[in-house]
């Protein structure tokens, strides 16, 4: 039995997952052209201060859209470990 409802809810979720893939593509491509950048200035691959303040950053987001923002925080730390190490292989 196909239930129309739950149908619908799922081909909602479905899109919005495939959104959230392209927009990380598309964040990934911006911060590899930045590890490059990085590694031909002699800048680190990490910078701890911008990290910090884009944490809060999201934070606030998370809390004024009603998402956990410990959630939020969990979710920028492994793209931004992710990153970092995008940055560290451009190195060499």
């Amino acid at each position: 039995m196909s239930d129309p409802v739950l149908q619908a809810y799922r081909e909602s979720i479905d899109n919005i997952d495939a959104a959230l893939v392209f927009m990380l593509a598309e964040r990934f491509k911006i911060t590899q052209s930045v590890g490059r950048y990085k590694a031909e200035t002699g800048l680190p691959p990490a910078d701890p201060g911008r990290e910090t303040e884009q944490i809060a950053r999201l934070r606030a987001l998370a809390a004024s859209a009603n998402l956990d923002p410990e959630f939020s925080e969990k979710f920028l730390r492994f793209v931004i470990d992710e990153v970092i190490r995008h940055h560290q292989a451009a190195r060499g």
